[in-house]
């Protein structure tokens, strides 16, 4: 019966206004204020500031310095091998696995498309069909920045405007479609094994999206589709990013949905719905190429 009412709650708040509340709030130095909501949630989410490049809470003028907050740089070892892709942001497994023609699972008895999730982009989309996914929830303990699984260059940057759901485990459960009907931004890298997308998802609170190259992609939140491209390798104006360099953040938290083509890699066995994810260690490998050649299987 709760969540039932936590569920029609979500439909019924005014998710919209929240957000830009508390997008305003979490962006001010409001003094002892500041600091106040800082320590409450730290308390509450028992964040462990320990692996903090700021470990003091005085540190943080604002509550979004403070929830973008930087790791020390041995805290988040990244997989060191060429064929081994890196987990993207701390958080949990909410599903994974492969894609079923164009359908994803999101949860039992809810899946979305792939055309969805990429807002009718239907030459991308079918890069994808019988292809792998994994989605990734944050916490609102987790460390926020997102990082690259795999070596990438940049070719288009899509930003799509939607609701702001709560994207926790009991609304993934509840609300159909709920990540091809969210606000969220779509990242199209070249990698070695080929495209792989890299989805920010937008949520209820969650002030705002950037990524290292652009900034704040939705402070305005305009209600219209953009779209950005970006030229070839070492042409001015080029995105390319390393594994385990930083790639964006999230303004109070989310989840990032990975898109990788068929036969490409295989995930890293020990990872099911609800696995603790760290960045920086193993997602996946990448596939024998040539074994897929001379015996094709289904992932």
């Amino acid at each position: 019966m709760l969540d039932k009412m936590k569920i029609r709650l979500q439909y019924m708040l005014p998710k919209q206004g929240l957000t830009k509340f508390a997008g305003w709030f979490a962006d001010k130095n409001a003094g002892f204020v500041t600091q106040w909501a800082i320590k409450l949630f730290t308390k509450a989410y028992k964040v462990n500031m320990n692996e903090a490049q700021k470990s003091e809470l005085s540190a943080y003028a604002t509550f979004n310095d403070f929830f973008v907050r930087a790791l020390k740089e041995d805290a988040r070892p990244i997989v060191s091998e060429d064929n081994q892709f890196a987990q993207p942001a701390d958080g949990a497994v909410s599903q994974l696995g492969p894609i079923n023609n164009d359908l994803i699972f999101q949860a039992k008895g809810h899946h979305y498309t792939v055309d969805a999730l990429l807002a009718g982009q239907y030459q991308l989309a079918e890069k994808f069909h019988d292809g792998q996914f994994i989605t990734t929830y944050l916490a609102p303990s987790d460390y926020h920045r997102v990082h690259m699984p795999c070596d990438g260059l940049l070719t288009e940057m899509i930003y799509v405007p939607g609701d702001l759901f709560s994207v926790n485990p009991l609304t993934a459960t509840n609300v159909p479609n709920l990540f091809a009907r969210n606000e969220r931004l779509i990242c199209v890298f070249e990698t070695p094994v080929g495209t792989m997308v890299q989805i920010l998802v937008g949520a209820t609170i969650v002030g705002s999206i950037e990524t290292v190259w652009s900034g704040t992609v939705n402070a305005q939140r305009e209600g219209v589709i953009k779209r950005w491209t970006y030229p070839e390798q070492h042409s001015e104006g080029a995105v390319f990013l390393k594994k385990g360099e930083e790639m964006g953040r999230f303004k109070l938290g989310s989840t990032v949905i990975n898109l990788f083509e068929p036969n490409k890699v295989h995930f890293n066995p020990s990872l099911i719905p609800g696995y603790a994810t760290r960045m920086g260690e193993l997602l996946a490998e990448s596939v024998d190429e040539k074994k897929y050649t001379d015996t094709p299987t289904q992932l």
